[in-house]
């Protein structure tokens, strides 16, 4: 109880600082189409940021530290097929119903046979797999175009994501459990593996000349990709970091 104390300590004093700070956007006439609200933006990715080196990444370290590989990889596996109903309504309802039912086959194979996903066997069967969310069901029917909205803890996303992400919680096990019976143990677990997850990426953030740029449109490249397909533009990524850091990387 008095490690969790003094992490809220830190994590409150971080938060407070990161509120402090200004960081500069463009001008309105000079900003991305698509983030109009990049001084908003900003602070919350500063927040975001504050909240992460205070108490997630260190905890995620900590996790993957403590937990050996194949324990997190039944962990991952677990949450990746709670996550499945959310998968087979939203191919549903972008008329898809053939990859709905491999979907769904996918979710009675693991669950059933699988431990309760822990043990991924549809994947050793070659069982295809799907991914679909509101968002992207939003895109398939026309919503393509969203400004871009980075939100408190949950990081990049956008007025339609945002809206899906909220609409699937109702359907997503994990967030609704938390909902339901107001007990966040589980929740926790996903956050904390999720982040875990991520950290091979953390050399790449902090070499980005600015990274609420990379992360922004490492994110609109993405979900326009899952919408579009080979339609979508990519970024220029060579404008977000240093030539030295590319020079590493050759």
């Amino acid at each position: 109880m008095l490690r969790l104390k003094r992490s809220l300590l830190v994590l409150a004093a971080a938060l407070l600082l990161s509120a402090c700070a200004t960081t500069a956007a463009p001008p309105p006439e000079e900003r991305n189409p698509v983030d109009p609200w990049e001084p908003f933006n900003r602070q919350v990715h500063s927040f975001n940021m504050a909240a992460d080196r205070a108490v997630l990444r260190p905890v995620a370290r900590g996790y993957v530290k403590a937990t050996p590989s194949p324990v997190r990889s039944g962990v991952r596996n677990f949450f990746r097929n709670l996550r499945s109903p959310v998968v087979i309504v939203n191919l549903l309802l972008q008329g898809r119903p053939g990859e709905s039912l491999e979907a769904f086959e996918r979710f009675f194979v693991n669950s059933v046979y699988g431990v309760g996903g822990v043990f991924d066997l549809a994947s050793q069967a070659d069982m295809p797999t799907h991914d679909a969310d509101l968002g992207m069901t939003f895109g398939h029917w026309g919503w393509e175009e969203s400004r871009f909205l980075m939100l408190p803890f949950l990081g990049p996303s956008s007025v339609r994501d945002g809206i899906g992400f909220y609409g699937d919680s109702f359907i997503n096990p994990v967030w609704e459990w938390a909902r339901s019976e107001g007990t966040y143990g589980l929740l926790g677990l996903f956050v904390v593996q999720t982040r875990a997850s991520l950290l091979p990426l953390d050399e790449q953030i902090e070499a980005a000349f600015d990274d609420y740029i990379f992360l922004r449109d490492a994110y609109l490249q993405r979900r326009n990709f899952q919408i579009l397909g080979e339609q979508a533009e990519l970024p220029d990524y060579d404008a977000y970091l240093d030539d030295e850091d590319w020079d590493d990387w050759d």
